[in-house]
């Protein structure tokens, strides 16, 4: 985690005309709110426009953004929210000379993000290029048809790619700022300001955007009872049978509807549970791995390793020395 001169972390949102409110409310928000044990900040997060002054929004209001991009050289993250402009028809390589310009201050050193179609940004700029990127899924075929280099991934909440993230719609956002507060400062932190925003600590990036039906029905259709007795019972050799006998449905019905709920087979969406509790207990524990790897459902340690290996491209010991060190 790169960070200031001072210690603390400059995150600089960089605007432009017809800006999502919402989305530069978010990035303030969490990043705002980040501290440490002894409540002080562990970031700074300014906004700067590339020229100063009244910004139009979206909305029926304007924001005075007083900072130009100057303000964007003391920045160790860059966050580009999406503009109303994103949303019309794209020209392949094409950025006004003032936001090519706006970029040209940030340092090689920076990690790079965007929310929605901010990801048409770092495209045309060149940043994408080779990496894997999402944005918004609707507007996640015209970004592969217009950066045939980009591989784009329209199944995921965000992406986060050698220091240059990405995300989906602007809910997603908000998954995305958690995400690089957990890789800073651990889940700890992240889930301290998860809980003061009143939004889930952590949703994996592997989640799909876009679920035909997020809210369950009201008729006690839902898998919900079956996923929370799943979270009780990690450790256990848990199976397809046994989440549709406590859904009290099908194996078949069972798989639709998680799908229909979650964006994902059951199989799957518990695999992901396990990792994340086996990443709670690297975090806060001192437990060996193979104990936690069967605590976790994957019985051996050297299954945890391949998932690990597989899933974050680093072991159990070195997730643990990042995240017990930055904790």
């Amino acid at each position: 985690m790169a960070v200031s001169d001072e210690g603390v972390h400059n995150v600089v949102v960089l605007v432009r005309a017809g800006l999502l409110p919402m989305e530069l409310g978010i990035v303030h928000r969490l990043f705002g709110t980040a501290a440490d044990e002894d409540g002080q900040p562990l970031y700074t997060v300014v906004t700067c426009a590339v020229e100063p002054g009244e910004v139009p929004t979206d909305a029926d209001f304007t924001v005075n953004v007083p900072l130009g991009p100057q303000a964007l050289r003391a920045a160790d993250t860059v966050v580009v929210p999406a503009a109303v402009e994103d949303y019309g028809p794209q020209r392949r390589g094409w950025l006004s000379p003032q936001v090519r310009a706006a970029l040209a201050h940030v340092p090689e050193s920076a990690r790079l993000a965007s929310i929605c179609t901010g990801s048409f940004v770092l495209a045309a700029a060149g940043l994408l290029a080779g990496r894997r990127a999402t944005t918004h899924w609707k507007s996640c075929p015209e970004l592969a048809a217009l950066y045939p280099e980009i591989e784009v991934d329209p199944d995921v909440l965000y992406t986060d790619d050698r220091g240059v993230l990405t995300s989906a719609g602007v809910a997603a956002g908000i998954d995305l700022c958690l995400h690089m507060i957990r890789s800073d400062h651990g889940a700890d932190i992240a889930n301290t300001v998860a809980r003061g925003t009143v939004v889930p600590p952590h949703r994996e990036g592997g989640q799909a955007q876009y679920i035909e039906r997020p809210v369950p029905q009201a008729d006690g259709s839902s898998t919900a009872a079956a996923r929370a007795w799943a979270l009780e019972h990690l450790g256990e050799p848990l199976t397809l049978d046994d989440l549709a006998c406590r859904a009290s449905t099908s194996v078949r019905t069972l798989t639709r509807r998680f799908r229909q709920e979650t964006g994902l087979p059951p199989m799957r969406w518990l695999g992901q549970q396990r990792l994340q509790y086996a990443r709670r207990l690297l975090e806060r524990t001192d437990q060996p791995v193979d104990r936690i790897a069967a605590e976790a459902g994957f019985g051996t340690g050297t299954a945890l390793r391949q998932h690990f290996r597989e899933t974050l491209g680093v072991s159990p010991r070195a997730y643990r020395d990042t995240f017990r060190g930055a904790r």
